[in-house]
């Protein structure tokens, strides 16, 4: 397993009424974070919050290039990004002890915080497809160019971790900083993490490590 110190890029926030952020997705354009009572959309090339929606926002958020995801309690909404309605419900997989979420392949991710646990679950009916083991508690999860990342905070130390999808085998890990912890976790498809910065109310970009070129 390969082990680097993450490099932290960028810090955006605290934003206007989020004193905690629980998940971060990213649409193309705009970071949203999840706050508890909304989604707060924000810029990441100034870090001005752009827009925000009244919803029930307590962990993991993802994007599926036209609907936003967000756990709520123990439960997963489907959003309207333009209107924040929302569109469906499904049941969590952690009951309620649910942390990141990510969109891949037209299923979603969804971390089990203190279960240590990654599930990849049916976005239609919530049912539990597979489940992945990891030996810390899992916060967000996220997925770029084929590989899977996942966050982890345990002790007010977090790590951002390259795993196996098949095994679950850590493959790469990032250390952060100390104090900073990573509550949520999304790529923006190319070379940044964006991380959920937990009670400071912020969200951090951190470089991905560069890969070989393609053969």
């Amino acid at each position: 397993m390969k082990r680097a110190a993450a490099e932290v890029l960028q810090e955006y926030g605290p934003f206007p009424g989020v004193e905690s952020v629980g998940g971060v997705t990213y649409d193309g354009q705009q970071v949203w974070l999840a706050g508890g009572g909304k989604l707060t959309a924000f810029d990441p090339a100034s870090g001005v919050a752009k827009r925000s929606l009244d919803v029930a926002a307590h962990a993991g958020t993802a994007f599926d290039g036209q609907h936003l995801f967000q756990i709520a309690e123990s439960r997963i909404q489907k959003i309207d990004p333009k209107t924040g309605q929302v569109l469906a419900t499904i049941p969590a997989p952690g009951n309620g002890g649910d942390s990141g979420l990510a969109w891949a392949e037209g299923t979603l991710w969804v971390g089990e915080y203190r279960a240590r646990k990654i599930h990849q679950i049916d976005p239609e009916t919530g049912a539990i497809l597979r489940t992945i083991e990891s030996n810390r508690f899992v916060t967000g999860v996220t997925w770029v160019d084929g590989e899977l990342w996942h966050a982890t905070w345990e002790d007010e130390k977090s790590d951002l971790r390259r795993i196996d999808p098949q095994t679950g085998k850590v493959l790469e890990a990032l250390d952060m900083p100390p104090t900073l912890v990573i509550s949520g976790l999304e790529s923006d498809g190319g070379d940044r993490f964006f991380c959920g910065g937990g009670n400071s109310g912020k969200v951090r970009a951190v470089r991905r490590p560069k890969r070989a070129a393609a053969r």
